[in-house]
């Protein structure tokens, strides 16, 4: 196998991790259910979190990040998964989570799928996230999985 293989074959594995603990969320008629999952450069988890975590309103993203000391150099070179694109912006004077992942200092963000616009007419945390210099890799092939956790709000999975 090669390193381009194993990297991918690390991608799901990661992914799959994020999409089991989006099916931890509290589902929610006014939001989407999300697992995220930050990963070290050596391969090690960091930290994870899931929508509604820890409020009603906490983002699965923002839940990893707080778990982690502001400035934690590990994060220059960490990966963060999650199952749903990065947040652009909020219905609650909160930052969007692009803006934290941008602020956190991650250089690489892999999600499942796009937000569809069912709460916010377009969302462009990808486009934040990559015009930053940030790399976006997308896994279509578990969009599928990651929808799964939002069969609350219908028309998704």
């Amino acid at each position: 196998m090669n390193g381009t293989s194993t990297a991918h074959e690390a991608d799901l594995y990661w992914m799959r991790r994020a999409i089991d603990l989006s099916k931890l969320c509290p589902p929610s008629e006014g939001a989407y259910s999300v697992g995220a999952v930050i990963v070290g450069d050596d391969g090690t988890e960091l930290a994870n979190g899931y929508s509604r975590e820890t409020d009603a309103h906490v983002h699965a993203e923002e839940a990893a990040l707080a778990k982690l000391p502001v400035g934690d150099p590990r994060l220059n070179t960490a990966t963060i998964y999650s199952t749903l694109e990065p947040c652009s912006q909020r219905r609650h004077a909160v930052t969007p989570c692009a803006q934290l992942i941008l602020s956190a200092g991650l250089t690489r963000v892999v999600i499942a799928w796009r937000e569809p616009s069912l709460f916010v007419a377009n969302c462009i945390g990808v486009e934040q996230l990559a015009e930053a210099g940030v790399v976006v890799d997308e896994l279509p092939e578990l969009a599928s999985a990651a929808r799964a956790s939002n069969s609350h709000l219908g028309g998704l999975a």
